[in-house]
């Protein structure tokens, strides 16, 4: 059976530079940093004091009061981007369209309920058993992101999490993509969603030593590809795509942003939390996914790197892709990463990189890498320092890369 086209009708997106698709996006292309002091809870314990956090998020307009106090904010959040995305795909509202059984929801969550989780167990500590609420377990695991999703908004497909570390989001995607295309389901909800700025997140993430503590300037210190990269910003929110078949976009009359044309994946089985040094996985994930979509490597303009500004990570994904994109890596592929003004959004990072490189397709606009005022040994591409560059994007690739040694890339064009 021949494979359906797909394509992206609907964007949503809570992040730290903004609450919208539109403010998001407007903050990325700008190069505005959404990094700042840790606001959620006293950090001054830690040797890292910032993040970048959602701010002025009410669930209010989207989920009943009573409701609330049930979910964690990573699927508060999924909740209000998949409002966004619907709107957005002129799906919202319409029952008659497509089958609830045939529309899905898949999201990447590397975590989950962290913030649910240490308030109950701190409760625990100070009243004992009887002040865990009931409430606990369903607000904390996964798969309740999703299962939220669906609840709220009649989809009655498939519905699971993905949990793979920070490809979460772009593995959920990629398996979305799979399920139009191989025609299992008709409409997809999928991206991915996380909200793990607590005491335990931040605290995890120091005792691993992978966190910047530039305290002094929280806002530079998401620096990829940076010679001054000390470690990456723990950031959260969600971004959320809308997948159906081209064919049915269009008899729809849908907003058709781009089209998904390729999905890879790889394991470096290597380390538990460093790449191998020689971008092995990066290599494998990225050829696969130029293989699935019968791309030359030249056919791509834009590279949303992993780019998470760590010494580890920044120049295996360089190497990985200079061996991937030969002499194109310097000739004509511009890369950057979005993290340096979002901060890593772990499991949901994925989905906010993919949302912004089919925005780049859209908009000809390829956000920059902020704080890149000394390129580190070995990173030698063209990052789009400082600002954003104004640049005809046909194609565009999204990495991400993982803990354990898991690797996801996708492939968007501009639809024809």
């Amino acid at each position: 059976m021949q494979r359906r086209r797909v394509v992206v009708t609907g964007i949503g997106i809570v992040s730290p530079l903004g609450l919208t698709r539109e403010e998001s996006w407007q903050g990325a292309t700008q190069g505005k940093s959404g990094v700042g002091p840790i606001t959620r809870f006293d950090a001054s314990a830690f040797p890292t004091h910032f993040a970048a956090e959602v701010k002025g998020f009410s669930p209010d307009a989207f989920i009943d009061f009573k409701d609330q106090k049930k979910q964690d904010l990573f699927s508060q959040y999924a909740i209000a981007a998949t409002h966004e995305a619907l709107t957005d795909s002129k799906l919202l509202g319409d029952s008659t369209t497509y089958a609830a059984a045939k529309m899905g929801c898949v999201l990447g969550v590397g975590i989950g309920g962290l913030n649910i989780l240490e308030k109950f167990h701190a409760a625990y500590l100070e009243g004992g058993p009887k002040k865990i609420s009931p409430f606990l377990i369903p607000g904390m695991i996964s798969n309740l992101g999703p299962g939220n999703v669906a609840i709220k908004y009649g989809l009655k497909g498939v519905n699971y999490t993905v949990t793979s570390a920070c490809t979460s989001s772009t593995h959920a995607i990629g398996e979305a993509f799979r399920m139009i295309a191989d025609g299992l389901q008709d409409v997809m909800v999928t991206g991915g969603s996380e909200s793990t700025v607590s005491p335990i997140g931040i605290g995890g993430f120091n005792a691993l030593k992978a966190l910047s503590t530039r305290n002094e300037e929280p806002q530079k210190a998401s620096r990829p590809f940076d010679r001054d990269r000390d470690g990456f910003v723990l950031g959260e929110g969600c971004a959320i795509l809308i997948l159906e078949s081209l064919e049915r976009a269009r008899k729809r009359g849908a907003p058709i942003y781009a089209e998904v044309v390729g999905y890879g994946t790889s394991c470096d089985a290597y380390h538990m939390t460093a790449p191998s040094l020689d971008g092995e996985g990066a290599v494998n994930c990225m050829r696969n996914a130029l293989d699935w979509a019968g791309l030359k490597p030249e056919q791509v303009n834009y590279l949303n790197a992993h780019g998470t500004s760590t010494p580890a990570n920044d120049s295996s994904e360089t190497a990985g892709i200079k061996t991937v994109f030969g002499d194109w890596a310097k000739k004509g592929l511009l890369v950057s990463s979005t993290k340096s003004m979002t901060g890593h959004l772990l499991g949901a990072a994925g989905a906010i990189e993919a949302a912004f490189s089919v925005l780049a397709i859209r908009d000809s606009v390829v956000p920059p890498t902020i704080n890149l005022d000394n390129p580190g040994e070995g990173c030698d591409l063209d990052y789009v320092p400082h600002t954003a560059r104004k640049h005809t994007v046909n194609v565009a690739m999204s990495n991400s890369f993982g803990f354990g040694g898991t690797n996801a890339t996708l492939v968007f064009s501009a639809c024809k």
